[in-house]
């Protein structure tokens, strides 16, 4: 790849897409601002029976997860719904690959948040030989026409990469690995990009040529600060679709009615959780 003089165009080294962190109390007055907004967004999807799918795509311990959880923390899960695939079935292979994610597609007043998606085929099964050449061309051509259907069938469609350095993606991995709680995160396969770590960029490239187009382009998140990239994906993901503010209906809570002399059952007659709680506290 060069510019228009011929001079080759260098991929950004470590340090140069390296980022600042925002400040802790910075970030949490944006995001509790910006969470709010997608509260509201979620009731205008609602109200006008809107359908919203966002794509969350990048490198493992991208940061993919933790964004997607602050995009939903405080939607209403009835509407909102996380959309993460386990591997596929022997019976899910034998189908369209679409097949398996076109039924977690949203219905009026909904929206869907893909952790990973459809973009499996053309990254991680590209990679690791998961699928035979023949059907990552297929994927390639049928990608467009896929999204194109659902565009003109009214999906909001959003695709975000998140992008990390390779630093940076080694430091997560350490800290999953000495971290119990987190431990489960790291697989043998997210241990394996590290040494595919060119063959991963190679196919990265190769999709964005294929899939990033003018009615579903791609967007891509510098990644090497989780608080940047939360806020300015959900910032970017607000500010593209063009939505209004709704007003909460006005509600009053009624006065509580006057008992009618009702006797409940004695409290011996249910099992009650022991306060273990209160027991560490006697304990001090």
């Amino acid at each position: 790849m060069s510019d228009s003089i011929g001079v080759p165009i260098q991929s950004p080294t470590s340090e140069q897409v390296a980022q600042k962190k925002i400040p802790k109390a910075f970030y949490k007055l944006e995001l509790a601002r910006l969470q709010a907004e997608l509260v509201n967004f979620q009731e205008w999807v609602r109200l006008e029976g809107k359908r919203v799918v966002i794509l969350f795509e990048g490198r493992d311990a991208a940061g993919k997860g933790s964004t997607i959880k602050r995009f939903t923390q405080y939607l209403n899960p009835r509407q909102a719904n996380i959309v993460a695939l386990p591997a596929p079935t022997e019976r899910e292979r034998t189908q369209w690959y679409f097949q398996r994610y076109v039924k977690h597609l949203p219905s009026a007043g909904e929206m869907r948040f893909f952790d990973r998606s459809w973009y499996n085929r053309a990254g991680v099964e590209k990679v690791m030989d998961l699928c035979t050449p023949a059907e990552y061309r297929q994927f390639l051509h049928q990608a467009p026409i896929f999204e194109r259907m659902l565009i003109e069938d009214g999906i909001i469609l959003r695709k975000y990469w998140f992008s990390i350095s390779d630093d940076e993606q080694e430091r997560r991995f350490k800290s999953r690995h000495e971290d119990p709680m987190r431990r489960w995160k790291l697989s043998p396969m997210d241990l394996e990009s590290i040494s595919r770590w060119e063959d991963y960029s190679q196919a990265k490239d190769e999709m964005l040529v294929h899939t990033d187009l003018p009615e579903s382009p791609w967007y891509v998140v510098e990644a090497n600060c989780k608080r940047r990239a939360r806020i300015n994906s959900m910032q970017h993901f607000l500010s593209s679709v063009d939505h209004y503010s709704i007003s909460p209906p006005e509600l009053e809570i009624p006065q509580r009615p006057a008992a009618r002399g009702y006797e409940r059952p004695p409290r011996e007659l249910n099992n009650y959780v022991p306060d273990y709680a209160g027991s560490l506290l006697q304990a001090e």
